[in-house]
């Protein structure tokens, strides 16, 4: 199994779901299909949100990913590998937490007129740049929908418009997010709980078998 892969997968899909903004329908609860392209490939997951939680789920060869965040306080990677008999647990700490969020660039917005639709969504284009490295880039917001307000991806597009439907994600790099679709599903019964046949494990302990310091 590509760990590298799936710590980057997980620190750039929890915060798919965190989006807000002043729109037609409101979801206070459901999911989203996301696409995720980074260096290391594409990846595909699901993202189940409610108030200031969220459990993304995807799958990394024989691995079953889980992502719990909430808000901006806790972060956790659930790996389960059934053909190994193994289910880890891997929970940052406040110091990662925030070590994380400082990475963040700082974004200023310039909304244009040019519209299109992406996944069904009526989309604006904004330009996006970084205070910090004076880099701009595109991402595309629509005010069709509104999400619970929360996580990082939230704090850095909060003043972008609308909601991010194709933008950039930044906690591992720069790796490109599209939103697929949106549903107003239940969120499974004990998705953003950790059971007890779970190893508990660090964050950093993961980074290393990830290959990463």
């Amino acid at each position: 199994m590509n760990f590298k892969k799936l710590a980057f997968a997980a620190a750039i899909t929890v915060s798919a779901a965190t989006l807000n903004a002043n729109a037609q329908k409101v979801y206070k609860e459901g999911s989203l299909v996301v696409t995720t392209t980074t260096p290391m490939g594409q990846i595909d997951s699901k993202v189940y949100f409610k108030n200031d939680t969220t459990g993304v789920t995807l799958q990394q060869g024989p691995a079953n990913i889980k992502v719990i965040g909430v808000s901006d306080t806790y972060f956790a990677v659930l790996v389960d590998v059934p053909v190994a008999g193994k289910k880890l647990a891997a929970v940052a700490t406040p110091a990662e937490i925030e070590e994380t969020m400082s990475q963040l660039p700082e974004l200023t917005f310039t909304p244009t007129t040019e519209t299109k639709q992406i996944s069904g969504f009526n989309c604006t284009k904004v330009t996006a740049k970084n205070t910090k490295t004076n880099d701009t880039f595109d991402i595309w917001v629509t005010n069709d929908i509104s999400l619970p307000q929360h996580g990082s991806a939230a704090d850095i597009y909060a003043k972008a418009g609308g909601v991010p439907i194709d933008y950039y994600s930044f906690q591992q790099g720069k790796a490109h997010v599209v939103v697929k679709s949106i549903s107003d599903e239940k969120v499974p019964a004990g998705m953003f709980k950790i059971t007890d046949d779970y190893q508990r494990i660090s964050l950093t302990d993961l980074k290393a078998m990830s290959g990463r310091r």
